[in-house]
């Protein structure tokens, strides 16, 4: 937090800054008549979204027209609220790690110190020069990995520094070599302030002390102790630190006053307020002081008039402890914060009990002898430890003067908790308030509350027995939440699409599924695609528009209709058929791939031969099982088939097979071709085609940039279409134009293969139109999402150079395509072509094994092809599959003619672990919820009905 004239500006762990004004009071005849005074009320003005992750400093500066903030999402940002043309937070710098805290030596710089995790000091120019000083604090003569810098405080031409090891470091803030550093701690420094002219640096430790540090003599001049817990915040606007606020991990707010030309020991401390937690920050003027704690509420209290407590300072000078006293303890009460202004009788009324001892050497506070006879006017008490030697003193515990806030700033309840349940597509949440609600991750909303309840009870009521893979990481750190998406397992997830509401009465295949990741991409890019659609047809007429002329050139007048070419003596090839035409000979050999069951099969655990003679089977091959498009596997393979022609369907040692990119066309008609190893293998140790990691979140986070690679097209044409001529036709361009264009990594990139496939298209067709190559996928593959337009998409990229992921795109919904040309740049390629192409990188299918035996041997053995019954499958296997495989392979007895014609689940069960298990159930659910345990799964079939 920070304060100025009746303005306050506040930064939370949702990454907003707030920006807060008292109005002024109005006239209150009732509180007039009380003798109470008259209320400010505070309201907020403005507000930003400036950081996607915790603000963890806030500190106003250029005199006071700009706010700088430091975030836990590595970058340092200025926002100017009062500018004319007022834009959102611009970044002026980023660290390598958190930035904790931030310091500046007068509200009217034009440059500030970041400090973080990353053990960097770095000054920032606010004019837009960028870092001007970089200071190591892990210096080469002394390494440590406890250089993180929690505090920083600047006053002079001084910067002093403090963290986890103790240490408070002083630097000199033009050259940025270290001019001292002071050693007395014992534990996390945690506040630090310097004076104005640099003299003074006063400290705060988690070791319950305050110091004040000498620069002139070099030493710790006094060590403060009236806090008998970590102290965590310190505040002061004093030129000589005279007058300073001081704030503990229990929650009292202390406030010290050191009268002029006296010594430290002279001031007087008064416990001023007692909150509810620890003071993570302070700011005060003259009449009030704000608190802030891990809540979401900030409250304003009524501070303590200087003027008193200068005087009461004065008078008690006379006063000196006795030495039987120095180690008498005072302790704080601690006490509930009521809402509400303070009554008038108890304002401004400073007794003994409500001050606290500076030091053991300090006049205050003072304490009444229990014996009326006694001579002693009072004795002093210390807060911190000890036992009292006087027999005759009776010590009251220290009251905070305050007992409730003048006014509290109330906050939205943040989410604190939250629990991805099995189906990988609801979150179960809790917030500050107790409320418990459910969210719908691909519709990106709550879809259901349940109140204030036990958080485990209604985890333990609503989940599911669903084993879906991670698709996602789900995150609630900032009170909001978060989804995180990353290219190396988005594409993990599938879903069945019969589990979906379906009010758009779309025709799915059977056991089709639908691939999370893409479906929830593809409409949170939806206004995207639309505006590249739009730009994408624009290009295409303004390409053809530049061939008119150079067609009208190539014409000529009188030109003949037609041309009469000589007779060719050369003969044609012979026709293999009198009324077939001439055609080029393809080889024949028999060989091709077993076939599957669509998008699914059975093989046997053990190694089998790839492919077999056209003489065993003839059936077409079909597509894998690696959860290819359904789109491009509706194209190829029927909804459904006889029994008969699926005898091998889901027992099969064939292993999975990747469909080229053609077209659909293409892949109907083509006629069988033999396998390629060489290309197969290739296939496979491709892998993933991209090397780094990134994240897309949506309701406020991330998504990066794919790494360069050269291979990212190699066996595909942008236009579709494939085969051994097209590739050795490509070869050919390349080697007669070795100089190609460059493109882009990004999503840019691909819009600029597009557009030079149009370019070629119209070369080979001059004033032709070029078909357009934008195919985003079909309702059929992704159903319609219609997602809140402010939800938040936030793109980020991983930078090795800085130690994490930094911001490189932030819009919402209905903003990213208006945002397509800042989109295309920093994108990356994999997420152009899943939007523009409906391409995702392939991925190895994850199988599961399994036994499959008769149930207490009611039923023959079904065993593989080499006689065992250990199989393996898709993880997303159905159960019901299973029942189809063992129903193709029981003989059919005579008395049971009728048992081709009924579906195996109707006179077959499947059993694990002596559950009956239902025909919607997969291998990953039965090995997760039923099985419960390490090894291979063992199922059992046996007959619904008799032995």
């Amino acid at each position: 937090m920070t304060v100025r004239s009746c303005k306050a500006y506040s930064g939370g762990h949702d990454g907003l800054i707030c920006r807060w004004s008292a109005n002024a009071p109005e006239r209150n005849r009732s509180n007039s008549d009380n003798g109470e005074p008259e209320r400010l009320s505070t309201t907020c003005r403005d507000q930003v979204q400036a950081h996607t992750q915790w603000v963890n400093d806030i500190a106003l500066t250029a005199g006071y027209t700009a706010l700088v903030s430091a975030s836990s999402d590595l970058t340092v940002k200025v926002w100017r609220p009062f500018a004319e043309d007022v834009t959102p937070p611009q970044s002026i710098g980023a660290h390598r790690d958190y930035v904790k805290c931030l310091a500046t030596p007068t509200a009217h710089s034009d440059w500030i110190a970041a400090g973080g995790l990353d053990r960097k000091i770095c000054l920032w120019d606010l004019n837009g020069a960028g870092q001007t000083l970089q200071i190591d604090v892990a210096e080469e003569h002394d390494k440590t990995e406890k250089g993180s810098v929690y505090a920083l405080g600047v006053g002079g031409s001084i910067i002093a520094s403090g963290g986890p090891e103790s240490v408070v470091r002083v630097w000199d803030a033009r050259s940025g070599k270290q001019v001292t550093k002071f050693v007395g701690h014992t534990d996390n420094v945690r506040a630090v302030l310097v004076s104005e002219h640099g003299d003074v640096v006063m400290t705060a430790s988690s070791d319950q002390t305050i110091k004040v540090w000498s620069l002139n003599s070099g030493r710790c001049m006094h060590t403060l102790t009236m806090h008998n817990e970590s102290v965590w915040s310190l505040y002061s606007t004093h030129p000589r630190l005279s007058v300073f606020y001081s704030a503990d991990r229990s929650g009292l707010v202390a406030k010290t006053t050191v009268p002029a030309n006296t010594d430290m020991e002279e001031g007087l401390c008064v416990a001023l307020c007692q909150e509810q937690g620890a003071v993570k920050s302070l700011v005060g003027d003259e009449t009030n002081v704000w608190t802030a704690t891990s809540s979401s509420t900030i409250n304003r209290w009524a501070s303590l008039d200087e003027t008193t407590a200068l005087q009461m300072a004065a008078e008690s000078r006379s006063y000196r402890p006795s030495s039987a006293l120095d180690h008498a303890t005072r302790r704080v009460s601690p006490r509930s914060v009521a809402s509400g202004p303070e009554p008038a009788s108890n304002r401004g009324q400073v007794g003994q009990k409500n001050i606290l001892r500076l030091s053991e050497m300090a006049s205050f506070p003072v304490a009444q002898c229990s014996s009326t006879e006694s001579p002693l006017p009072q004795a002093v008490v210390s807060l911190r430890g000890g036992s009292t030697t006087g027999s005759d003193l009776e010590f009251e515990d220290a009251t905070p003067l305050r007992s409730r806030p003048e006014e509290s700033l109330e906050g939205q309840s943040g989410l604190v908790k939250h629990a991805l349940l099995n189906d990988r597509r609801r979150v179960l949440t809790v917030d500050t308030a107790g409320e418990v609600m459910m969210w719908d991750l691909l519709r990106c909303k709550v879809i259901k509350e349940f109140g204030r309840q036990n958080f485990e009870d209604v985890l333990t009521a609503v989940n599911t027995m669903e084993s879906v893979q991670n698709w996602c990481s789900v995150d609630t750190r900032t009170g909001r939440l978060t989804c995180v998406l990353e290219e190396n397992y988005c594409f993990n997830a599938e879903l069945y699409a019969d589990q979906l509401p379906n009010p758009e009465g779309i025709e799915f295949r059977e056991d089709q599924r639908i691939n999370l990741g893409r479906w929830v991409l593809r409409y949170l890019f939806s206004a995207l695609i639309d505006e590249e659609i739009r730009r994408d047809e624009v290009f295409r007429i303004r390409l053809q528009g530049t061939q008119a002329p150079v067609l009208a050139r190539m014409q000529r007048n009188n030109a003949p209709s037609s041309i009469q070419l000589p007779s060719s003596p050369l003969t044609d090839w012979p026709s293999s058929h009198p009324n077939t035409p001439s055609a080029t000979p393809r080889p024949l050999n028999g060989y091709h791939h077993a076939p599957l069951t669509p998008g699914m099969y059975i093989g046997a655990a053990t190694p089998a031969p790839l492919s077999r003679p056209a003489s065993q089977t003839q059936q077409p091959p079909l597509p894998s099982e690696d959860g290819s498009s359904p789109g491009k596997r509706s194209s190829q393979q029927s909804l459904s088939r006889p029994s008969s022609e699926t005898h091998k369907d889901y027992f099969s040692s064939v292993p999975d097979s990747h469909q080229g990119k053609g077209s659909h066309v293409q892949e109907e008609t083509a006629a069988p071709r033999p396998p390629e190893p060489e290309k197969e293998m290739s296939a496979k140790e491709g892998g993933s085609r991209f090397g780094k990691k990134f994240r897309i979140p949506f309701s406020t986070k991330k998504l990066g940039r794919s790494a360069p690679n050269d291979n990212n097209n190699n066996g595909k044409s942008v236009g579709g279409g494939g085969g051994d001529e097209k590739a050795e036709d490509s070869d050919e361009d390349k080697s007669a134009d070795s100089t190609e264009p460059v493109i882009d990594d990004n999503l840019f990139g691909v819009v600029q293969k597009l557009r030079q496939s149009y370019a070629a298209h119209l070369q080979d067709q001059p004033g032709a139109m070029p078909p357009a190559q934008i195919r985003p996928s079909l309702p059929v593959e992704t159903p319609v999402l219609k997602l809140p337009p402010s939800t938040d998409v936030i793109i980020q990229e991983d930078r090795a150079d800085m130690g994490g992921a930094i911001d490189v795109y932030w819009g919402t919904v209905a903003s990213v395509g208006t945002d397509a040309d800042t989109v295309e740049r920093v994108a990356p390629t994999w997420l152009g072509e899943l939007l523009l192409l409906n391409h995702i990188p392939l991925k190895d299918i994850s199988k599961l094994p399994f036994f499959l035996e008769p149930y207490e041997n009611q039923l023959p053995a079904v065993t593989g092809e080499h006689g065992n019954s250990r199989l393996n499958a898709n993880r997303m296997l159905r159960a019901k599959k299973i029942l189809l495989y063992v129903a193709e392979r029981l003989p059919v007895e005579p008395s049971q003619p009728d048992l081709r014609a009924m579906h195996p689940k109707e006179y077959l069960e499947l059993y694990c672990q002596g559950q009956l298990i239902p025909g919607h159930m997969t291998l990953s659910a039965l090995k997760a919820h039923v099985w419960k345990a390490s090894g291979d799964l063992v199922l059992y079939y046996k007959a619904k009905y008799g032995p």
